[in-house]
């Protein structure tokens, strides 16, 4: 991405990073390595915060180094963060697909569950490609 565009740093670690796009409104999520439990919470839910308290629209999602969802950090999304994502306006979801089978089939469901709540999500290869249909919207 270009490295002009000014990002705040909402978390930083060596499983992930979260950042936000004050000029374009993106919340950017980067997975470093197998995120689940507490830490997948704390970084949906910091990520949902800013979306709420900033007016967002747009989520980018580089899940390829994630592997498959847990079945309970999908049910606590289900529970606590996609209602409140829905409400707060969420309508572009761009997306980097994990790059294992298992990853991507696990993804499948959740883009057509929220395409179905009206999110209109896109599937890119490279994040340059998502943030600019992203900045496109």
């Amino acid at each position: 991405m270009n490295q002009q565009i000014v990002k705040e740093v909402l978390i930083e670690n060596d499983i992930v990073s979260l950042w936000y796009y004050p000029e374009k409104k993106i919340i950017y999520h980067s997975i470093h390595k197998f995120l689940y439990g507490d830490l997948f919470q704390e970084v949906m839910l910091k990520g949902l915060d800013y979306f709420e308290k900033k007016g967002c629209q747009k989520w980018l999602s580089d899940d390829r180094s994630n592997s498959v969802l847990r079945k309970q950090d999908t049910a606590w999304g289900e529970i606590n963060w996609k209602p409140r994502m829905i409400k707060a306006g969420w309508k572009y979801w761009a997306l980097l697909l994990p790059d294992r089978a298992i990853g991507k089939l696990s993804m499948k469901g959740l883009i057509e569950e929220y395409k179905e709540l009206g999110v209109v999500v896109e599937i890119f290869d490279n994040i340059d490609q998502g943030f600019k249909w992203l900045d496109s919207k």
